[in-house]
């Protein structure tokens, strides 16, 4: 796979979360907790509840989205938290901060969800410039 897409689908990654004016909720909702894919297949995060908010890390990678992790200076993405602090708003939307380890970066955005299986994902690089939305959909639930 080409870096670019590897950048791209890691940086993905910072489209499902945060923003502005977020209320927070106390736990995650069974729409949105479980096991998601990025577009490209590259890239497994685990939602789940963590404390008053959601947060996600990274259960499976690609070789090559680890080598760019690490490219990046981020030595183990398994295991790595990707988002931190997500809370739901009164819209529904899902929003808080993304760490994206091959760009060393950590980006706001926002999830929502369309239906059980499916996240519609976007981020913006600066304030509402460079935008970008992605379709992520869920490989496993949790059970809870």
């Amino acid at each position: 796979m080409k870096r670019r897409n590897v950048l791209t689908a890691l940086w993905s990654a910072a489209i499902l979360c945060a923003g502005h004016g977020a209320l927070a909720t106390p736990v995650v909702t069974p729409l949105t907790q479980g096991i998601w894919r990025n577009p490209h297949n590259t890239v497994h995060v685990e939602i789940r509840s963590c404390g008053d908010a959601a947060c996600g890390y990274v259960v499976w990678a690609s070789a090559q989205a680890i080598a760019d992790a690490r490219k990046g200076g981020t030595e183990n993405l398994i295991g790595l938290q990707l988002f931190r602090d997500f809370v739901q708003d009164k819209d529904g939307a899902w929003r808080g901060k993304v760490f994206v380890p091959d760009l060393n970066v950590t980006f706001s955005g926002a999830a929502v969800p369309l239906d059980p299986d499916t996240l519609r994902a976007k981020g913006c690089l600066l304030g509402k410039f460079l935008c970008k939305s992605q379709i992520w959909r869920r490989i496993q639930s949790v059970a809870g």
